[in-house]
């Protein structure tokens, strides 16, 4: 099987246009805000447990700004932060809002400007053009 069928098969097409800008803008909003949420946490002095989330969310953060594996990052903001709202006291409605389009990024693909449309997109291939039988005799 050829690489990248999987994540054709799941996005049909790459949106283009003013939707693919669209994409673009969401994943590079949620992708700095969840690098900033970040900020010291995974370099900082405190057990595996309270560090992980925080390093997730950064590494999932930089995958959505780049566009690469967009799904499986998605879909981890999407879940760190629904366990966060349950677990964690704090105002929810910040990682409401983060885990929401996380989830819709990993529904909706990364569009058109994204390393995964650029490794697993459609490819245009031109044909040479056919040579008449007319020609040949």
């Amino acid at each position: 099987m050829e690489q990248g069928f999987g994540l054709r098969r799941l996005y049909s097409t790459f949106a283009g246009s003013w939707p693919g800008a669209g994409l673009l803008l969401l994943r590079l909003v949620v992708g700095s805000f969840l690098l900033v949420g970040a900020g010291p946490k995974p370099w900082s002095e405190q057990p595996l447990h309270a560090t992980l989330p925080s390093t997730s969310l950064a590494g999932s953060g930089l995958l959505l700004m780049a566009g690469l594996w967009t799904p499986v990052a998605g879909t981890i903001v999407a879940l760190i932060e629904l366990s966060q709202i349950l677990t964690v006291t704090r105002e929810p409605w910040v990682g409401l809002l983060a885990g929401s389009i996380g989830g819709a990024l990993a529904m909706l693909g990364p569009g058109r400007w994204s390393v995964d449309a650029h490794l697993f997109g459609w490819k245009r291939i031109e044909a040479p053009p056919r040579r008449s039988r007319s020609n040949e005799l």
